[in-house]
């Protein structure tokens, strides 16, 4: 096992500058402690372990240091990718990364420069345009239902549940006391009308229709569409249920007795957030209720996430950009919509993150038999792990909002 003090290490004079750079970075680890183990099989450990978290990361190309250090999380995600880095367990890394970040900020961020150009070219190629959106949506829920029913719950919800301290609910449970909850705060009566903006799978309107509620779901997703179709008819909810391919900017005026936006607004990008907040006014009827339920950044971090971009906006999401709880409420300000209430669940999008993250392990091979190879299950272990440790930071949160 090597020294942490690389400076007085003589084998470290034959590592590529990169390298030399980065092992130095991870000097200044305060908070936990981090085993290396690099291409020669050589094992550093940095920080202290007596604090109790204790992460793992291996380097078998050296290349993998210059990309961290110049672009941060999207560097990582590229290393992992090319197989030049790996981790035993992504959660505790990226937990350690964040509680270092102060320390250690170069390798969590990336250099300016590089991270500009990569903001430029997530605004010129993943604009959220009509043709835009549509092709950004499909990029990522069209890979396929067969891919995501293999380690999303039954009911194929792609969104936080809640567990609300109950964490010996099952997802499907949690999903449904997402779901009761929305309803809940709509007070929706039987034979109401609820506009679903992003209906996804078709878990929202299913369980609405069983309380008697009318539902209109718009998506942009054909396979989502296909599903949400089909599992409302096998329950007999057609004449409750319409489904159809609609870009919001394009839903008519009529008026909605309520309106449901669940983890979409995410999509939408920062440009259009305006039109899409004066979309939910325009379509509500006087005295009806939206909620939406959102992903968010901490408002001290929003100006320094917007200037850039991140490794899910590059790998994952396209065109994806999150508003923070400041922002939020400066959009629903700038229309005739009031906030009503609040709630916050960021741990519980945490637990329910962990355990997608369990299914998706253990259905791998079932996973690559459909075609995916193994550059995309690293890809999507990193993006599953990135934002659990980022919940269980607090450096996002999820809310649902009632407006009205």
């Amino acid at each position: 096992m090597r020294s942490n003090d690389v400076s007085a290490d003589m084998g470290a004079q034959k590592m590529p500058l990169g390298a030399r750079l980065f092992l130095r970075l991870l000097q200044r680890i305060s908070v936990g402690a981090l085993s290396l183990t690099d291409p020669a099989g050589e094992v550093t450990v940095f920080g202290h372990a007596a604090h109790g978290l204790h992460a793992q990361l291996t380097i078998r190309d050296w290349r993998a240091a210059n990309a961290i250090l110049r672009r941060g999380d999207i560097g990582f995600a590229d290393s992992l990718k090319a197989g030049w880095a790996d981790s035993q367990d992504m959660v505790a890394l990226f937990t350690l990364a964040l509680r270092n970040e102060a320390a250690v900020d170069q390798a969590v961020q990336g250099r300016w420069w590089a991270l500009v150009v990569q903001r430029l070219r997530h605004l010129i190629l993943r604009d959220n345009s009509r043709r835009g959106s549509r092709r950004n949506i499909l990029s990522h829920y069209d890979l396929g239902n067969a891919f995501y029913s293999q380690w999303l719950d039954a009911g194929m919800t792609y969104s936080s549940a809640l567990f609300d301290g109950n964490d010996a609910l099952s997802l499907a449970e949690a999903q449904d006391a997402k779901y009761d909850r929305i309803l809940d705060e709509l007070d929706a009566k039987p034979g109401q009308t609820v506009l679903e903006i992003g209906c996804g799978w078709g878990g929202f309107a299913e369980r609405a229709a069983l309380r008697g509620i009318n539902v209109h779901g718009i998506t942009l997703s054909d396979a989502q569409l296909a599903w949400a179709r089909d599992r409302v008819a096998r329950q007999n909810l057609n004449d409750r249920v319409t489904l159809e391919i609609r870009d919001y900017r394009d839903l008519p005026n009529a008026g909605f007795d309520h309106i449901v936006s669940i983890e979409m607004v995410e999509a939408v990008g920062e440009r259009r957030w305006p039109l899409y907040f004066e979309t939910l006014a325009r379509c509500l009827k006087p005295g009806g209720r939206i909620v939406v339920q959102s992903i968010d950044i901490d408002n001290a971090r929003f100006d320094a996430y917007r200037r850039g971009t991140d490794f899910i906006q590059q790998y994952v999401f396209p065109g994806g950009m999150l508003p923070s709880p400041a922002v939020f409420e400066a959009q629903v300000a700038a229309t005739s919509l009031k906030v009503l209430n609040v709630k916050a669940f960021g741990l519980d999008y945490a637990e329910t993150l962990k355990r997608w993250r369990v299914l998706f392990e253990a259905r791998v091979p079932t996973i690559m038999a459909q075609g995916f190879d193994d550059a995309f299950i690293r890809i999507w272990r990193m993006y599953l792990a990135y934002c659990e440790a980022g919940f269980r930071e607090a450096r996002t949160d999820v809310r649902q909002w009632t407006l009205g």
